[in-house]
């Protein structure tokens, strides 16, 4: 017997959800991240860009919304079993390194896609 699925086409890879959304999307789109520890043995978020960190992970879209959605959901202690108390300071610092990579050059214009209405 046939199991119903939502889509023909089999998605590439595993498929998670994001702690920030809810979306799922491929695990390829998202951010991996896991509970370690500082110097001073705090607990902290570790951004786990190539999923390969042992441990339990989370994983949230790499944009600055689904950050911020998650934290003020308190979804990452929850998803990592881990205490209430812990920093995103490392995950905060890749996200901003990621979004300042590939945002364009200051000073260039942007690519807009028409949409057929002019403005006057």
């Amino acid at each position: 017997m046939a199991v119903a699925t939502t889509s023909d086409t089999p998605a590439p890879g595993p498929v998670r959800t994001c702690v920030g959304c809810r979306a799922r999307a491929a695990a390829s789109e998202l951010l991996r991240v896991v509970a370690g520890t500082d110097a001073e043995d705090r607990a902290v978020l570790v951004p786990d860009p190539h999923r390969r960190a042992p441990g339990r992970g989370a994983h949230v879209h790499p944009t600055q919304e689904c950050w911020q959605l998650a934290v003020r959901r308190r979804a990452f202690p929850r998803a990592l079993r881990s205490g209430d108390n812990v920093s995103g300071a490392q995950v905060e610092a890749h996200l901003r390194d990621l979004l300042t990579a590939h945002a364009p050059p200051s000073g260039s214009p942007q690519h807009r896609t028409e949409t057929g209405a002019h403005s006057s």
